[in-house]
């Protein structure tokens, strides 16, 4: 005969799916389901170690972790603790904090370097706006949830060189527009920009402020949208002028980017050179296997 310990016993008696005329063997009853796994909590954060709950685990050690980044307990530059020291801050397990870890890595957050250890890092500014489709940096640097801003540094029109010529697919001695802008993110340089513009295409061009205005807005207005454009990609050092303006040091690396804008009729509307830095930007591409 099965044998039941007493306070099931007791339970069972009283329950009402249990058929008192029917043998115990014959009777069927539900006992409620207790997690095999421990629960404790540590300065807040459930420790329970269940796959199911793992996930909210290393996402509220995360949370955790990236408040005390921004609110200065662990500086930029810093080494925060080793994943053994942050398992028992928080009592779990090292792949719970290493998943944690991954996460804010993955962000900018953080970076593992050799013989030092995980170091907090500035979290690289996502261009996706730039190479992803063809939207104006203002748009691109709010989307990401960064504050933009622009400095004019040269804007006139002259007598186009042989390279804006080709480029631009235009005469000899015709003009453009040269615009020359360094553009910042969150009041840090990132990326320097120079802008050729045919002169013909836009005589109105000159009326803008562009400290404040988006190019491509002025563009649209003045009657020639761009619709596309093609971007040849090149890494190249810091020197000079450029590494100065962008605040790197000379040799540090930049990326740049060659562009070709064109309007819904096809015709060359912009001719850009614009360089960024290469250790606070990130960028996406998208490929497709060709049919």
């Amino acid at each position: 005969m099965l044998q039941l310990p007493d306070f099931l016993q007791t339970n069972l008696s009283s329950s009402r799916y249990l058929d008192q005329n029917l043998p115990l063997s014959q009777t069927f009853f539900v006992i409620p389901y207790c997690p095999p796994f421990p629960v404790t909590y540590n300065g807040g954060i459930h420790t329970d170690e269940r796959p199911d709950v793992a996930e909210t685990l290393y996402d509220r050690i995360k949370d955790d972790l990236l408040a005390k980044i921004k609110d200065g307990t662990y500086p930029e530059g810093t080494t925060i603790p080793t994943e053994i020291e942050l398992a028992q801050v928080y009592g779990v397990s090292r792949p719970t904090v290493r998943q944690a870890l991954q996460i804010l890595a993955s962000e900018g957050f953080l970076e593992k370097r050799r013989k030092r250890g995980t170091v907090v890092t500035h979290p690289k500014v996502s261009q996706r706006g730039f190479t992803m489709e063809l939207a104006s940096f203002e748009d691109a640097m709010r989307l990401a949830g960064r504050m933009p801003s622009t400095k004019v540094l040269t804007f006139r029109h002259e007598r186009a060189g042989e390279t804006v010529q080709e480029a631009l697919e235009l005469s000899p001695g015709d003009e453009v527009y040269k615009l020359v802008r360094l553009r910042y993110a969150d009041g840090e340089p990132n990326v320097f920009v120079e802008s050729y513009i045919p002169y013909a295409l836009y005589p109105r061009l000159d009326q803008y402020d562009f400290d404040t205005k988006s190019l491509y807005a002025a563009m649209s207005e003045c009657g020639k949208q761009v619709m596309r454009a093609r971007r040849h990609l090149e890494a190249i050092k810091a020197e000079g002028a450029t590494a100065a303006l962008l605040d790197v040091e000379p040799g540090d690396p930049l990326i740049v980017f060659h562009s070709v804008a064109r309007d819904a009729d096809g015709t060359a509307a912009e001719y850009s050179v614009a360089t960024y830095r290469g250790d606070s930007n990130s960028f996406d591409l998208e490929v497709s296997r060709s049919s």
